[in-house]
């Protein structure tokens, strides 16, 4: 008999992600102080926040789902050495893509498989870089306005209208660019003997 298999994520976009494979799994939200520490490198982050939010769910269901396996994941958008969060305003998205226009932005994604019966954790970051086309100011503007990229990492949503903005993708996971690297996660899951197929 397998395992339950929980999202440790309020996010739809890896909620929808981990559909695609086909599992049956619940979705809770972890309770995890997504801050920066001083000095922590992007790619440090996003390894930690991955494993702190499966670990948080581990703990929160433990009684309720005590063999579960738990999926953490986190990512973070990078230009320059710099985080690129989430805008959560229009002017704040408008400046995210501006500075992004023509450059490179490189996309780190933590993901963190938990076994509540073992307590053993497989720990993994996948990298993907987003070359941008030179944007024009009206755009940017046409492309806030209908996308709505707020909640998004580096203000791009690329699952949607975000694709018209780049030049060209890399990476091995395609996946990975919208926040849940499918293919590690497979191959995790299959380490852990919860084969996807």
């Amino acid at each position: 008999m397998s395992k339950p298999l929980i999202l440790a994520s309020s996010s739809p976009y890896r909620r929808e992600l981990l559909e695609r494979l086909r599992l049956p799994f619940t979705c809770f939200s972890p309770d995890v102080d997504e801050t920066r520490q001083p000095e922590e490198s992007p790619e440090a982050m996003v390894l930690r926040l991955s494993q702190a939010k499966a670990r948080a769910v581990a703990t929160a269901l433990a009684s309720q789902y005590p063999d579960a396996l738990i999926i953490g994941s986190d990512q973070c958008a990078v230009l320059d050495g710099q985080v690129l969060g989430k805008p959560g305003t229009e002017d704040k998205a408008m400046e995210q893509l501006r500075a992004s226009s023509g450059r490179c932005v490189t996309l780190h994604t933590g993901l963190c498989l938990y076994d509540g019966d073992s307590g053993d954790e497989q720990l993994d970051r996948v990298d993907f870089k987003v070359h941008f086309r030179v944007l024009s100011d009206a755009e940017i503007q046409r492309y806030i306005a209908l996308e709505q990229p707020l909640n998004c990492a580096g203000s791009v949503k690329s699952e949607g209208l975000g694709v018209a903005l780049f030049e060209r993708l890399e990476g091995e996971d395609p996946s990975a660019l919208i926040g849940l690297p499918l293919i590690r996660l497979t191959r995790m899951l299959r380490d852990a003997g919860h084969p996807v197929i």
